[in-house]
């Protein structure tokens, strides 16, 4: 429902509304004053906080424009008890009251318009559409959350007629009026230049075509396709590395235009095309891969397409059901990161055939370091990434809710002492309030800790030692940060989606700036602090394998968490919340088989301590890098180096299927098999082995048709 500020909010607000019309009926004018007040602060606060709250309000008739309607209503009946019915002012006052909302109409109605002119049928990063004239945004000011800062121009003329009434003075109710009305009319007038037609961007059907102009000239050969919810970005930027590195012509389809500004910094093109109709009509004949990184309705509008070959590569590696979904079947190939992805699937019998599986590792691992053997500073770091409650209140989805407040205290009160670093997973509290709770609670504990750490005097005079260089670390964050946010988006300030389309080219210097200001920003953050302090880390940085880098042990849950931690070769722990018992939990879950398994009391968090602190007590080394084989593959060749191995088999399969159908059909265009109405057909391509050497990037070998 929101935070306790925007509760405390929504009651002050619940609490002002009866007091103003409690003010107006007795009268009390200071009464009024005060709870009008407290309306207004309210209904300001929780439009900054952008709180689900507004929302709730809006579904039990209670929006926006009627509280504003209602104050003014109480307003006037405030001056009719005050014996001022028949006076000008009073009349003053609903002239307008009247004149100011019928004002609201054209505004509301320019603002829709704008907006609507100025909303492209696609949404693009690096894609060039010279073709398409599309002119500057207007101001920011004037179109973000415009209703409500045109209804909150009332508040001149609501305090001018109080303060008319407290001093008796007519002249403070006509001065506030005209303002109201006054800026009223301003806003209006502001808004019609850019509802003139050179003001407007050009059609959709002059924007399409100028869309369909570009992919002739690109060209593209490796997609990666991908459709979500608003909290499903992080899907396909764990992707943009491995895109910005594959052999071909890559480009990034996606569907929800809302999804692209959450996109991280890349150079590949991407093409967001909200419509389905849009999305097949256009010819996409020059791919040769399509990658899907989730199992989602839309997929079916680029599956559609018969010259490429699909490949679902999913977006993490873990033993949960959504690993081996059986709508995999649909796609050509399913790629997985190991034997242990290739050995799910066979488990689960879920119609996926084993020579459709190729194991390619995990090539966003890249970043993650392996381990030396040895703490990285004088003390350990064991990191603490539960994951989050899920939907269905499956007591064994997280450690937090029956161990994770055991887990920390044995961790702060470890004989030897060691720094905790707990990042919860972003979605804690999302489901089960007693999951924020308890990490509230765990929260709690981590700061207390610090702070009787920060008395120590042993680790007072490390920290007197260390003063000088955390002080010049935060400097250099500050630097960073402040360099990242003037690079944080091309063109000018309050641009829109459209502007931003349009001036959002790739820039190989500023994405160069950017990742290795990124590097720096890690670095300066980790020094900024000291290795013995305790820290929760949350947001998007650092990045999750960031403190991966920096831990030497982790406590998780069964998630792709710890298959992604199992790249480093460090010791780890997974927590058995459901309790079914150690044996059974390492044969249901693959990643826990070189785990210390952890009941809820986390007892046994001493034997990864002492993995931590000395090799020769690590008694799961060897079953780690044997694991790490099973779910990960061999170190050599990298993954990225099979991954691309894999989008060039996969390309000369579809090169050799398009070159078979087209002799077959004597030259017939393969797209009109499956043609739609009002869709383009879509062409074979150039599949001719110069063609092919130049899409792989391997040397033209002639191909059997079978």
């Amino acid at each position: 429902m929101g935070s306790r500020s925007e509760l405390a909010a929504a009651v002050l607000l619940g609490l002002a509304f009866p007091c103003l019309a409690l003010a107006a009926l007795i009268p009390n004018i200071w009464l009024f004053a005060g709870a009008g007040a407290a309306t207004y602060a309210a209904d300001w606060y929780l439009h900054q906080k952008k709180s689900h709250l507004v929302n709730r309000l809006n579904s039990v008739r209670v929006g926006l424009p009627i509280r504003f309607l209602l104050r003014q209503l109480l307003l006037v009946l405030l001056l009719a008890r005050e014996n001022l019915a028949e006076q000008p002012v009073f009349y003053a006052a609903v002239a307008c009251f009247l004149l100011f909302y019928g004002l609201q109409a054209p505004h509301g109605a320019l603002v829709a318009f704008i907006r609507l002119r100025r909303t492209l049928p696609v949404v693009t990063r690096n894609v060039d559409l010279h073709g398409v004239r599309i002119p500057d945004a207007p101001p920011r000011a004037l179109l973000h959350r415009a209703g409500e800062k045109m209804l909150h121009l009332d508040l001149p003329a609501v305090a001018g007629v109080v303060t008319a009434v407290v001093t008796g003075r007519a002249a403070f109710a006509y001065a506030g009026i005209a303002t109201t009305l006054g800026l009223a009319v301003l806003s209006i007038l502001l808004l019609l230049p850019y509802a003139r037609r050179k003001r407007r961007v050009p059609g959709a059907g002059t924007v399409l075509k100028a869309v369909d102009t570009w992919l002739r000239e690109y060209q593209p050969t490796v997609a990666l396709y991908f459709s979500g919810s608003d909290d499903a970005a992080y899907q396909v930027n764990m992707w943009l590395d491995t895109m910005e590195q594959v052999d071909g012509r890559p480009i990034i389809v996606m569907r929800e235009r809302n999804l692209v500004p959450k996109l991280g910094d890349t150079a590949v093109p991407v093409l967001c095309i909200p419509g389905g109709q849009h999305m097949m009509a256009r010819d996409w004949s020059s791919l040769r891969v399509t990658l899907y990184p989730a199992n989602v309705g839309k997929n079916i509008h680029m599956l559609r397409v018969p010259t490429s070959k699909h490949v679902f590569i999913g977006h993490g590696d873990s033993d949960k059901l959504a690993s081996v979904n059986p709508f995999s079947k649909v796609y050509d190939e399913v790629w997985t990161a190991g034997r242990a992805g290739r050995d799910r699937y066979a488990l689960a019998d879920v119609g996926v055939r084993d020579e459709d599986i190729a194991e390619v590792g995990r090539p966003q691992l890249a970043p993650i370091q392996t381990w030396t053997g040895a703490p990285k500073n004088p003390i350990p770091t064991i990191l603490y990434a539960p994951t989050w409650e899920g939907w269905d209140g499956n007591p064994g989805n997280t450690s937090l809710l029956l161990a994770g407040e055991n887990i920390v205290r044995r961790l702060l009160d470890a004989p030897e002492p060691v720094r905790l670093v707990y990042k919860p997973h972003p979605f804690t509290g999302l489901v089960n309030k007693k999951a924020k709770a308890v990490d509230e609670r765990v929260r709690a504990m981590i700061t207390e800790a610090a702070a009787r750490r920060a008395a120590d005097p042993r680790w007072i005079r490390e920290a007197a030692a260390a003063q000088a260089g955390q002080a010049a670390a935060r400097a250099e964050l500050a630097r960073v940060e402040a360099r990242l946010a003037a690079l944080a988006s091309p063109g000018r300030k309050g641009t829109d989606e459209a502007e931003t389309s349009r001036v959002s080219l790739a820039d190989p210097h500023r994405l160069a700036e950017v990742k290795r200001l990124r590097a720096e920003w890690n670095d300066a953050y980790w020094r900024s602090f000291g290795w013995w302090e305790h820290r929760v880390v949350t947001g998007a940085q650092p990045h999750l394998y960031d403190c991966f880098n920096e831990s030497d042990g982790m406590v998780s849950d069964i998630s792709s968490v710890v298959s992604d931690f199992i790249a480093s070769g460090k010791p780890y722990a997974v927590t058995d919340s459901a309790g079914v018992g150690a044996d059974e939990f390492r044969r249901q879950n693959t990643a826990v088989r070189a785990a210390v398994v952890l009941s809820n009391s986390a007892a046994e968090l001493d034997e990864l301590l002492a993995a931590v602190a000395d090799p020769a007590a690590d008694r799961t080394a060897a079953e780690r890098r044997a694991l790490k084989l099973y779910l990960l593959g061999p170190d050599e060749p990298t993954s990225l180096e099979r991954f691309n191995a894999a989008v060039r088999a996969l390309t000369a399969k579809a090169v050799a299927r398009n070159e078979g159908v087209a002799q077959r059909l004597a030259g017939q265009t393969i797209g009109e098999l499956d043609r739609e109405d009002g869709a383009a057909p879509q062409g074979v391509g150039d599949d001719s082995p110069e063609a092919v050497a130049e899409e792989t990037g391997a040397a033209a070998e002639p191909t059997a048709v079978g």
